[in-house]
């Protein structure tokens, strides 16, 4: 971090995370798998690319979320999957994302094994929502976004075990579940 402004660049952040491998927190138990693309948007102050999910869907209806969706057979890799969601879910060109890496796969409340692939994004990349799939787009700042103070703890018990979960705010919208464990646990693996 740069202590003069104190204040996040892109390039800590792609030292930081370059410099460390991720450490798996707990493996995932769940064995369909799926990926999220975090698309940090190369901003003189870099942003995250976030979704508020279409209210008409089934599953996670109406929440805060990165692209992102199920393995297909055609699918070469796990950065393939992220890609190809990206561009179906935002209309982000997979030749317009420079992939960084990979954080450890996490469980998703849904039955899903689920990859966070980090990748940038040039400022100038277009992008626009499938109306079938994204109510909404938004940016957060990716400083707030890794800053593990930006988050409340909260304990809950679903299927007899305890669990912690995470949520935040960020102008009109809440961040939590899977979206904000995996911009905490990026924030904990930069040490923000």
């Amino acid at each position: 971090m740069n202590s003069a402004e104190n204040t996040l660049t892109l390039e800590d952040f792609i030292t930081r995370f370059q410099l460390q491998l991720p450490q798996p927190n707990e493996p995932a138990r769940n064995l369909r798998r799926a990926a999220v693309l975090i698309p940090i948007i190369c901003h003189h102050r870099p942003t995250v690319l976030l979704t508020r999910r279409a209210t008409t869907l089934r599953k996670h209806a109406g929440q805060v979320a990165f692209p992102g969706g199920a393995a297909d057979e055609e699918d070469a890799t796990l950065i393939a999957t992220a890609l190809r969601e990206a561009r179906e879910e935002v209309a982000i060109p997979s030749s317009s994302v420079r992939i960084l890496g990979q954080l450890p796969p996490v469980d998703s409340s849904s039955g899903f094994q689920v990859t966070p692939v980090v990748g940038l994004l040039a400022a100038g990349t277009r992008y626009r929502a499938s109306l079938a799939e994204v109510d909404d787009i938004f940016e957060m700042p990716l400083q707030q976004a890794l800053s593990l103070a930006s988050y409340t703890p909260l304990q809950i018990q679903r299927r007899a075990k305890n669990l912690r979960v995470y949520f935040s705010w960020y102008q009109s919208h809440m961040v939590w579940g899977m979206t904000a464990q995996i911009l905490y646990r990026l924030g904990q693996h930069i040490h923000l």
